[in-house]
């Protein structure tokens, strides 16, 4: 059976949503002022659990065999809220509508009783969407969405960029000169950069993400190089074998991305071993195998994640307690 969405959110809440768009906009920045922000980046584990949810603004929509499946904003809304509803996830990055879709929600959850979703959770807002999935200028990675000024002027904790490093393709240098000074511009306000950086090549025209050793270490050393200043960069690296070698690529935060949806048991299995390639490595940043993992529910697989990255659960252990949906 799917997902049930609307056991988590109601349908007729997006109806709202749109009225508060149309009736009320300044709601989204008076719920962004009345937020309740946390103390510090991480807990007292210095790790991190965060959803990402910002795939719709650059086209990237397929979850299986459906090219249209994050399309659904209902359904997509739906999952998320699943997954912020685990006490154990830590925050969520995405987009400004994501995020101002979110912060509706939370206004309309407190007038009915409900607690907040975004209260002491880390928002991050994501910068360059502009680099579309399938088109002929995906590496020339233009910042669409979130600037520094905006996030700040939100109350998110910090920015996230996305830096794909393609070495036969131009685009890939001005992508790279424009994360540059984003990530001054976040660190002049004191908020961190969560750069993203893949190593990719064009295989029959479509980009792929390289899970070699050797190309996420040259790819390390390019973003973390990347401004003026590394006191506020974070890193979001793929797995990879000897990842070992990764951790010791840089002192800068490490979070592990999910990539492509893989079973939940391999997915536990991967963050165990990348959080135990090193102290470098403090948490996951996920997105489709968070929101879309098969066969599970969303919270839960939210849940079995948390469980691995904040209280050490072997991944067997974690991935027995899954609720099948």
């Amino acid at each position: 059976t799917a997902f049930d969405a609307e056991r988590v959110l109601p349908r007729q809440v997006l109806a709202t949503l749109t009225d508060l768009r149309v009736r009320a906009p300044q709601l989204i920045l008076q719920a962004a002022r009345r937020r309740q922000r946390r103390e510090g980046l991480t807990g007292p584990d210095g790790r991190l659990v965060l959803l990402a949810a910002d795939h719709p603004a650059r086209m990237l929509l397929r979850i299986g065999e459906d090219p249209l499946a994050m399309t659904d904003r209902w359904g997509l809304l739906a999952r998320i809220v699943s997954v912020l509803e685990q006490p154990d996830v830590d925050g969520v990055l995405g987009t400004a509508d994501i995020i101002d879709e979110l912060l509706l929600l939370d206004h309309i959850r407190l007038g009915e009783g409900q607690p907040a979703l975004l209260d002491g959770r880390v928002l991050l807002g994501s910068m360059n969407r502009g680099g579309l999935a399938g088109t002929v200028f995906e590496l020339d990675d233009r910042f669409t969405a979130y600037t520094a000024e905006g996030i700040a002027a939100m109350g998110l904790d910090g920015g996230k960029l996305l830096v794909r490093i393609d070495p036969e393709d131009p685009g890939t240098l001005r992508t790279l000169e424009s994360a540059s000074r984003a990530v001054d511009a976040l660190a002049a306000r004191n908020l961190p950069a969560f750069v993203e950086a893949l190593p990719v090549r064009r295989v029959d025209g479509v980009l792929q993400v390289s899970r070699r050793l050797e190309d996420v270490l040259r790819t390390v050393g390019v973003a973390t190089g990347l401004g003026s200043t590394s006191r506020h960069l974070w890193l979001k690296l793929p797995y990879c074998d000897g990842y070992e070698r990764v951790a010791r690529a840089t002192t800068c935060p490490i979070v592990l991305l999910g990539g492509e949806v893989e079973a939940p048991r391999t997915v536990l299995e991967e963050v165990a071993r990348g959080l135990a390639a090193g102290p470098a490595v403090r948490g996951v940043l996920m997105g489709r195998n968070v929101l879309f993992p098969t066969s599970v529910d969303p919270g839960a697989m939210a849940a079995a994640v948390a469980e691995v990255v904040h209280r050490g659960t072997p991944p067997a252990a974690a991935a027995a307690r899954l609720e099948v949906v």
